[in-house]
């Protein structure tokens, strides 16, 4: 976020005052959006953290943590099905970046675009400022990817370049779109510090309720992300259109517009303190523009609801007319809450020393604030490899070879068609292409491998993840499945996880 005084908006806009309605083709989604792990936007941060450590301590305009930043959000845009672009420009005499990814599907003609700003500043890494934007935005839309998701309106999501420097980025984007290109976009949604350590909780008054308000359009956004926190019992107050973020040349440019925002170097005041907790006379985020915006300049709780209220924006505006693919029917699932019958070394060949696969209720571990161990993806039982946490992160880890784990038979329909499961696997900068995660489907005459992930030598952190594979080739038969890790190289830590496991037809 640019370096101005924020005006906040006083406790009388705690009321919403009459909306402007949207297209009917943004009309309230049936389809609730799903929860948003805080693990895995966390996982961001520690990525885009440790991209900072690498390059110099910061991720600005026109220095190499920015272009890593930008290649590691676009890698995981790709490897889910996005469409995406880099867009060049020009400032101070260096070359800028915005990274724009289409989801296939939906009205190209109503385009609800989401956006946030990746540039840190010069003084430091920038993990709040903006971090917690990019990782919340990318998270939502990861989950779009996994739940195949297909709203009425087409989907796009943007990470801007060189924020900092005066809207630089998203002012190019917006300027250079031909007049057609620009009246397709029917709203902008925009997430520019969104974990701030001293949290308060803030729209943008699209409604003019306290001030001018935004163009048409922009009170419904405002009332849809309001009424995320109204679910959870969270007040919110109104921030002005002030111009200081990435939504100014959209809402120039007549563009329906809306965000949140959790304070930056504004000073939260008494009233503010005793309607969401933390210190009155502090700054909302006190090392805002300094080199301590880290991994440890995140309240995990506004993190959290932020990226839900994301997701629930994204899910509403965008509409669901029916337009969803029905699930197929479920011929198999086991979520490993309980003991269903998987055998691990099942063929006694296993070397691991420490850390094999087993079911439990996986203790979440991490070092130096890379995740390495998750909690489960839904409920309290995983397969992982070591639940345990143990005094350090290398306690319980897999350790010394290969670990393997294996289903029970699986009789599969005649109209067996798609497996899916959640999975994580992380490394440190110890680890190498020895190390491994792979999961095998295991027919009566023959297997296929439906996922293989390597280490590297850098650090990863865990994040759940879907993995989906056709399986009808084995439609008819019995099958099982084959989980197997490897710590193979060199010593190194590493941990993996498979929870939610689903064959449908």
């Amino acid at each position: 976020m640019r370096s101005r005084t924020m005006a906040v908006l006083g406790a009388a806009a705690l009321t919403v005052s009459a909306l402007l309605p949207l297209p009917a083709s943004a009309a309230p989604a049936a389809a609730a959006a799903p929860d948003i792990p805080l693990a895995n936007v966390k996982a961001h941060l520690s990525q885009l953290q440790g991209i900072a450590n690498a390059n110099g301590g910061n991720r600005a305009h026109g220095r190499p943590g920015f272009r890593a930043s930008l290649d590691y959000v676009k890698g995981r845009l790709d490897a889910a099905g996005y469409q995406t672009s880099v867009q060049s420009f020009s400032r101070s005499g260096a070359t800028g970046y915005n990274l724009i990814a289409d989801w296939p599907g939906g009205d190209t003609d109503d385009v609800l675009m989401t956006g946030a700003h990746l540039d840190s500043v010069t003084a430091g890494p920038g993990v709040n400022d903006n971090g917690s934007g990019t990782a919340a935005v990318l998270e939502t839309a990861l989950a779009v990817a996994r739940e195949g998701h297909r709203p009425d309106r087409h989907l796009r999501f943007a990470w801007w370049g060189a924020e900092e420097l005066g809207l630089v980025g998203s002012t190019y984007y917006v300027d250079n779109l031909p007049p057609s290109e620009r009246s397709k976009i029917t709203g902008y949604l925009n997430f520019d510090m969104v974990g701030s350590p001293n949290a308060g909780y803030f729209a943008y008054d699209g409604d003019g309720s306290s001030g001018s308000g935004g163009p048409a359009g922009s009170a419904e956004i405002e009332r849809v992300l309001r009424s995320y926190f109204s679910s959870i019992g969270v007040p919110v107050q109104d921030t002005a259109f002030d111009g200081r973020s990435d939504y100014g040349p959209f809402i120039r440019a007549g563009i329906p517009a809306g965000g949140l925002f959790t304070g930056a170097e504004g000073r939260k005041t008494s009233q503010q303190a005793q309607l969401w907790g933390g210190q009155a006379g502090v700054a909302f985020d006190r090392c805002y523009h300094s080199s301590c915006d880290t991994t440890s300049n995140i309240d995990d709780t506004a993190l959290d609801r932020n990226a839900d209220a994301i997701a629930h924006a994204v899910w509403t505006l965008g509409g669901d007319g029916g337009t969803q693919q029905p699930p197929g029917d479920t011929v198999h699932s086991d979520d490993f809450e309980t003991a269903t019958g998987w055998t691990a070394d099942p063929d006694g060949s296993d070397t691991a020393t420490a850390g094999a696969w087993e079911r439990g209720t996986p203790q979440p571990t991490s070092w130096s604030g890379i995740s390495l161990q998750l909690a489960a993806a839904g409920g309290s039982g995983a397969l992982v490899t070591g639940a345990a946490a143990g005094t350090d992160a290398g306690t319980y880890d897999l350790d010394g070879g290969t670990s393997s784990i294996r289903s029970p038979a699986i009789a599969l329909p005649a109209g067996a068609r798609t497996l899916s499961f959640s999975w994580f696997f992380a490394h440190l900068n110890n680890s190498s292409s020895a190390d491994y995660l792979r999961v095998r489907v295991v027919g009566p005459n023959g297997s296929t491998t439906v996922l293989n992930q390597t280490g590297a030598a850098t650090n990863r952190a865990g994040s759940w993840q879907t993995q989906t594979a056709d399986v009808s080739g084995y439609a008819g038969q019995t099958v099982r499945i084959l989980v197997e890790a490897a710590d193979a190289g060199s010593a190194s830590l590493v941990e993996a996880g498979l929870d939610d496991l689903k064959i449908t037809t």
